[in-house]
């Protein structure tokens, strides 16, 4: 039976556990080898000793079930050992064609409480392990376009997260971060699409380590796959790193349970035009207060309510 990824390579980044994991196994149940990466530590607020046995166990897991695989262990959020991450798929695999980028940490306070090791740690694991992941691979796949003398074979799916389209008051580090992986991941789309290179980003909503308090109030079923598992978001990265999706470039889609929803670039909701050669104050208010009129303070732009993801 032929597999829409067999021949390919992938590296999947935090997949020790939960999404990463799931994701991995889904790519290489679809016939990709994987290289699995994972630093770890235990915290999910990146705290503990750094161990091998995540990563590894998931990479047992999928040679048991008769794929290829390696684990890598190293910190994403550190450029040379992203270098080295890249380099290993490469070195082991011939090329890397598909890079999963999933490594998180979460430290959460609100942002008149948050220090700044709270906000610098987060955003080093989640923008900067993003970036640092991104740029060796997009390095890699422009030598290999200049060497062939076309385009190339590349996927790319980066992980956002409704907390960056909905807001989340307690995380505005994690939130921060993850608008920031969707500005990277449309610049990468852009930059890289004359390789064959396309770039992505998912919202996924999961139970996992990173999410236990959020869905705490919400059990798992009795019978039948769990609403909230991993196995509903890995199937969208498995299409989005095939090559079904080639047509599929710099888009933002969130999934969960069943579902997923294409997002569009923000549009304009109204637009004023000064009658004076510069907007006053006056003008201003005399426009712009009616407009928000009536509305609930501190509403956001967040598109929350169209996805019905509104928050008690």
């Amino acid at each position: 039976m032929s597999l829409p990824l067999q021949g390919l390579s992938a590296v999947v980044t935090g997949a020790g556990r939960g999404l990463g994991r799931a994701e991995a196994l889904e790519l290489a149940r679809l016939g990709a080898a994987v290289v699995v990466n994972d630093y770890g530590r235990p915290g999910r607020d990146g705290t503990g000793e750094a161990s091998p046995g995540p990563a590894e166990h998931v990479a047992a897991e999928i040679r048991d079930l008769g794929g290829r695989a390696l684990a890598h262990t190293g910190d994403v959020a550190d450029f040379e050992q992203a270098r080295a991450l890249v380099d290993l798929a490469v070195g082991e695999f011939g090329a890397l064609d598909v890079l999963v980028n999933n490594a998180g940490i979460l430290r959460d306070r609100m942002v008149f409480s948050m220090t700044e090791d709270e906000w610098d740690s987060v955003l080093r694991v989640h923008l900067k392990g993003h970036f640092n992941t991104t740029h060796f691979a997009a390095a890699h796949w422009r030598e290999r376009s200049k060497a062939a003398g076309g385009p190339v074979y590349g996927r790319i799916v980066n992980t956002s997260s409704e907390a960056y389209l909905a807001g989340s008051a307690g995380q505005p580090n994690y939130a921060a971060a993850k608008g920031g992986i969707v500005g990277l991941t449309t610049s990468t789309a852009l930059a890289l699409a004359k390789y064959g290179v396309t770039a992505n980003v998912i919202c996924p909503r999961a139970r996992t380590r990173m999410t236990e308090d959020v869905f705490a109030g919400l059990g798992r079923p009795d019978e039948g796959l769990d609403p909230l598992a991993p196995e509903h978001v890995a199937p969208l990265v498995g299409y989005l790193a095939s090559p079904a999706a080639t047509r599929v470039n710099g888009q933002l889609l969130v999934v969960h349970g069943g579902m997923v929803a294409v997002m569009e670039r923000p549009r304009v909701q109204a637009k004023f035009d000064s009658k004076q050669e510069t907007f006053s104050y006056d003008e201003l208010d005399a426009l712009l207060t009616p407009h928000y009129a009536g509305r609930p303070q501190g509403e956001t732009f967040a598109a929350a309510e169209v996805l019905g993801l509104k928050r008690d």
